[in-house]
């Protein structure tokens, strides 16, 4: 940090396993990616290629090799997994990690259907290849998931070896745990909360009251991702008391 200031909540520092910001990135250019990093690596953790962009990103490889040289984990978005899934290519969809790099891989099902012990089959295949994150719940706002079927999806998938399992809400944050206004579905995080630890929970929030929210339950290291680069740094302020929204928080009583 740039100066001293008391009262600060204990942030954990990189690389670190609880706390951890992850960023989507929905297409910027290598220059775009290189000012980013400039600003906001120290407090990156993991760099999502939105959805399926990294099938149409030109120069791609020496973009990877941006965040590399910050030693930034990189995994393309789920829906590409999806893709390459649903066309029988999941070999494929291997060889291509392993021949851009990538060591994080992310199996989700929010576009297609697939038995959940299949799901649970592919994160235990993917693990002998990398880190694996795992996404529950669907895009499909229609579709609600009961508390009790998110537990036991989220415990099944952490068996099989996921590292963390993310919190789906798409990139708008209107899905999943948020209703369509994007308000969180208070009671179903909580009850997750009695079953899952926080520290495997990826909570996608993209919007600023929800990562309110996530700070104000859980703390200043609670994991969050869906982080517009140009968020980071005004999130990094929030999680440690240094935004009006969460300016209270870490006082002391007597001088909040």
């Amino acid at each position: 940090m740039n100066f001293n200031l008391t009262q600060m909540p204990e942030r954990l520092a990189r690389p670190r396993q609880k706390g951890i910001t992850m960023v989507m990135d929905k297409g910027l250019s290598i220059e775009e990616s290189k000012h980013f990093m400039s600003v906001s690596y120290p407090h990156v953790d993991i760099v999502k290629l939105g959805f399926g962009t990294s099938f149409v990103t030109p120069n791609l490889r020496e973009k990877l090799e941006v965040y590399r040289s910050y030693d930034i984990p990189v995994y393309f978005g789920g829906t590409l997994f999806e893709a390459f899934l649903i066309r029988n290519q999941f070999e494929d969809y291997i060889a291509v990690c392993k021949d851009f790099g990538i060591s994080y891989m992310e199996v989700s099902d929010g576009s297609i259907t697939i038995p959940h012990s299949e799901k649970c089959g592919y994160i235990e295949k993917l693990t002998k290849h990398g880190t694996v994150l795992s996404e529950v719940g669907s895009k499909d706002a229609a579709h609600i998931i009961p508390p009790y079927k998110w537990i036991e999806l989220m415990r099944a998938e952490l068996e099989a070896g996921s590292t963390y399992v993310i919190a789906e809400a798409r990139e708008a944050g209107n899905v999943g745990i948020y209703r369509g206004s994007g308000e969180v579905r208070e009671g179903l995080v909580q009850e997750i909360l009695t079953q899952i630890p926080e520290e495997r929970i990826l909570w996608e929030a993209p919007q600023k009251a929800q990562q309110l929210y996530f700070i104000e339950l859980i703390g200043c290291n609670v994991n969050l991702g869906n982080i517009a680069p140009t968020e980071v740094i005004s999130l990094e302020a929030m999680r440690v008391g240094l935004r009006g929204d969460t300016f209270n928080l870490f006082l002391d009583k007597e001088m909040a």
